[in-house]
């Protein structure tokens, strides 16, 4: 059997340095006193007797035997030679009694190289042995800002929680969410069985993603993995039997195509321009009525960003009396969301809007499950397939509005108060405070944070002095307060100047006449794998400032001035020349900001005072909303 399996092992070497050497590749293994880094550069970590991945040995320390072998580590030396006897007695070896000698490596950027025992870790491949004990020697490089060297310094961090050495990662972050989606606390250390739990677990889904082509995507399978039991939980995924997680996995399959994405969302800045009547649209759809479920974080009495919703949804309704009805769905948490949803897929809803970025798991399993139901996410830049995502352009409303604020301000002080650190809010404060300045080179934006712990807004005001203040966007019926919009205090008491309003009532009628109209025909198109996410504005009539009495002519004419060039897109709020707190953002007088430079915003403006908080600074209730849409401040 030796010398078969040899000969065996002997084609599939040639076969590989004949593959390599066309496709101008060298044909043997890679050594790594080669690609090592410069003296002075690097340090070496011995790790002991590790475990070893066979499929991360990639080559050998020093050229030696490395010419002995093709670059898959098959023999290429001929059958009569002292080598290939070598090789023959360790393979009867391994099938009589089993190798098990540690060998000799080296480890540099999570791949293995060989110093001594190339022969057996030969023989294991041609046998297809999943791993081999090796006393190993890590090459520490010294840290630098490449992407590859982040992620390696990122993983040596985790090594210390947990000594996993076979699941690998493509992008930054990667293993502290791998830590927090098993459950763990940062640097939290795993136990045996921890260890044993998610090895067996990552080796069922490994295979289950390779059988069914995951190797052809430009993704590792750790990122498959990481993006699985993040939308369907690790316990949960953990007590599936292989057949359901076989199903599983191919029914979001293509929520793996999408990670290789690199420009992940296909963004829809206008409506469709289709006009087909909506009883026409569905009657293809094969159905009389459409049923419409919304499903609310808050109340409309308890809540500004749930009112607004609710006040679309009435609008949606009268505009289509005969052709829909709606459901809706109060106080729902992060945690019955799903069973909320699937409560109203049991109704016979054929249209789902989640309106808040934190039930964006929710929707997407639920998506997953029922194809034949249209779920729609109110977030931004979120990136799934099995959904659509939409949301307004506010910061088109919060220039104009800190245009206004920066000429009613006699003391060039105001405070902006926003809810969370998110896509899309830090764009907002960046759009009031460069409006502000435009109208008033010397305004300072006071930022504060209304879901900041301890935060109290009127001692804050009468610290800062600010004599104009952008508030919470609307009021609500269960609070008849003016505190809302850009307002003075006058005596103690709010004097409203202007507010911006979300129209989500045309938003949802035009939203709904553009998915049912076409758009949503991309499912039908397996090629087609972007997320698609509508981001309309004030040109779409979804967005609106209200000016109230108190305001000066002069300043309405000013702001109906700035409505219409922003509206026609001769003018972009973040056009020009940008300074941020530490430094220039954008050179160029002659460009402005794209869209997705917008929507992924984590800086903020020159003249802000104030910072982007972090997660440990806010109040319990902000977590899940932070935790799936939350940007942090770039340093400088």
């Amino acid at each position: 059997m030796g010398r078969e399996d040899y000969s065996k092992a002997y084609k599939s070497g040639k076969k590989d340095y004949q593959a390599r050497m066309l496709r101008g590749e060298k044909p043997t293994l890679t050594v790594l006193d080669d690609i090592m880094p410069p003296k002075g550069s690097y340090h070496e970590q011995p790790l002991g007797l590790v475990q070893i991945p066979v499929e991360q040995i990639v080559g050998t320390k020093t050229m030696g035997r490395s010419i002995s072998f093709a670059g898959n580590f098959m023999p290429i030396l001929r059958e009569n030679s002292e080598f290939a006897a070598k090789w023959i007695s360790l393979s009867t070896c391994h099938v009589e009694e089993g190798i098990r000698d540690p060998i000799k490596a080296y480890e540099y950027m999570n791949k293995f190289y060989v110093e001594e025992g190339n022969k057996r870790v030969s023989v294991m491949k041609f046998f297809d042995v999943v791993s081999i004990p090796g006393n190993v020697t890590r090459i520490v490089p010294r840290r630098t800002e490449e992407k590859e060297n982040k992620i390696y310094y990122e993983f040596m961090d985790f090594y210390q929680s947990a000594p996993i050495n076979y699941i690998w990662f493509s992008e930054e972050g990667s293993f502290q969410k791998l830590q927090k989606a098993v459950g763990k606390a940062p640097g939290e250390v795993w136990t045996d069985d921890d260890l044993l739990k998610f090895s067996a677990l990552y080796t069922r889904f490994k295979a289950e993603f390779m059988q069914k082509g995951g190797g052809k995507l430009d993704i590792t399978p750790g990122d498959a993995f990481l993006s699985f039991i993040t939308l369907y939980g690790y316990d949960e995924v953990d007590e599936k039997t292989t057949n359901e997680l076989k199903e599983l996995m191919a029914k979001s399959w293509e929520e793996f195509a999408i990670l290789q994405e690199e420009q992940e969302i296909d963004l829809k800045m206008k409506p469709s321009q289709e006009k087909k009547p909506l009883f026409n649209i569905l009657h293809s759809l094969g159905t009389q009525r459409l049923k419409i479920a919304f499903i609310y974080e808050k109340t409309p009495g308890t809540s500004a960003w749930t009112y607004a919703h609710e006040l679309g949804r009435i609008y949606l309704e009268a505009t289509y009396k005969e052709e829909l009805s709606t459901m809706v769905y109060e106080n729902v948490t992060q945690e019955n969301a799903g069973s909320m949803i699937e409560d109203a897929v049991a109704s016979g809803a054929n249209l789902i809007f989640t309106t808040t970025p934190a039930f964006v798991q929710a929707s997407v399993k639920a998506a997953i499950a029922n194809p034949e139901v249209r779920v729609m996410n109110c977030s931004l830049n979120t990136s799934h397939r099995y959904i659509r995502t939409y949301y307004s352009r506010m910061h088109e409303a919060k220039f104009l509005m800190g245009a206004i604020a920066g000429a009613m301000a006699e003391n060039n002080k105001l405070i902006y108060v926003e809810a969370y650190p998110i896509y899309g809010s830090i764009a907002n404060i960046n759009a009031f405070a460069l409006g502000a300045k435009m109208i008033n080179p010397r305004a300072e934006v006071y930022l504060e944070w209304s879901s900041r712990k301890g935060l109290d807004i009127e001692e804050r005001i009468r610290e800062t002095g600010a004599s104009c203040i952008s508030g919470k966007d609307m009021t609500i019926p269960e609070e008849a307060s003016r505190f809302f919009g850009i307002y003075h205090m006058d005596g103690g008491q709010p004097r409203n100047l202007a507010m911006p309003l979300y129209h989500w009532g045309q938003f949802y009628v035009q939203l709904l006449r553009t998915i049912l109209d076409g758009t949503w025909k991309y499912d039908d198109d397996p090629s087609f794998t972007k997320a698609i996410n509508y981001w309309w504005g004030i040109s779409e009539g979804v967005i609106e400032v209200i000016c109230s009495q108190y305001l000066p002519i002069g300043t309405k004419r000013l702001v109906d001035l700035l409505r219409a060039t922003i509206s026609s897109g001769e003018f972009n709020p973040f056009s020009g020349v940008l300074y941020s707190q530490n430094g220039i953002v954008q050179p160029d007088p002659e460009k402005s900001l794209q869209p997705e430079e917008i929507m992924t915003m984590d800086w903020l403006a020159e003249n802000v005072i104030g910072s982007i908080p972090k997660k440990e600074e806010l109040k319990e209730q902000a977590a899940p909303v932070v935790r799936q849409q939350g940007v942090r401040e770039k340093e400088g």
